[in-house]
């Protein structure tokens, strides 16, 4: 069985006087441990289909499936409660709490958990090592760089151990060297066996994917793997 199984997903948003079919009969399956690229120019609908995925907004019709839970028509409760467990979240924009150190950021999914501030701090530490930041630990936000705030973003993915780990535009605000050490970092996660899924409009950035998914207009229009990989 895919660990994502997606099935005529459609999203149409009313505007008043207009529809609007920002995704419209969509569906692929997603298998553990591939690392997917979503491509798409502005506009496409990879922006609603990330949201759908990252169960940030529910479909007008169609399934999607998670790791065995129909995400497609949860409350909004049920919504947020499968995001902090089966998925972990990398923005383009980072999304770190201001002034506040590494150790804390990575820790505050758990926080939610349940989990005890011993083991926060135990499991939080781990990450951080493992996306080579074990000497930031306590560094705050507004002392690291573009590509350690990342960095620290990924991290905090993967404490709650999910399904999938969904990145947007990820090295959309750095620098390209930064950008390829970002890639470098999820390339290893998935050869770890993380199934990764990235949205992007860049072509180069795609390419560090298995697979890619391109939308335009709202439609799947290829699906292949990418040779390259």
């Amino acid at each position: 069985m895919a660990l994502l199984h997606v099935s005529h997903l459609t999203k149409i948003y009313n505007t008043g006087t207009a529809e609007t079919a920002a995704l419209s009969d969509v569906s692929f399956d997603i298998s553990k441990g591939e690392f997917v690229a979503i491509m798409g120019p502005s506009g496409s609908g990879k922006s609603t289909l990330m949201h759908m995925l990252g169960a940030l907004d529910t479909p007008t019709s169609g399934t999607y499936t998670l790791d065995g839970e129909d995400v497609s028509k949860l409350s909004q409760d049920a919504l947020a409660d499968i995001r902090n467990r089966k998925i972990g979240f990398v923005f383009q924009a980072f999304n770190l709490l201001p002034r506040t150190t590494a150790l804390k950021n990575v820790m505050l999914p758990m926080v939610y958990g349940g989990f005890s501030k011993e083991k926060r701090t135990e499991i939080a530490s781990k990450y951080l090592k493992l996306v080579g930041l074990g000497d930031r630990l306590l560094h705050k936000t507004n002392q690291l760089s573009g590509g350690q705030m990342q960095r620290v973003a990924i991290a905090r993915s993967l404490v709650m151990n999910p399904a999938i780990l969904l990145a947007d535009e990820p090295t959309g605000n750095l620098a390209s060297v930064q950008g390829e050490e970002i890639m470098d970092i999820f390339k290893k996660l998935n050869n770890e066996g993380h199934t990764i899924i990235m949205i992007t409009h860049e072509p180069d950035i795609a390419e560090n994917a298995k697979r890619i998914i391109t939308v335009k207009d709202g439609k799947l229009i290829s699906d292949k793997k990418n040779g390259k990989k």
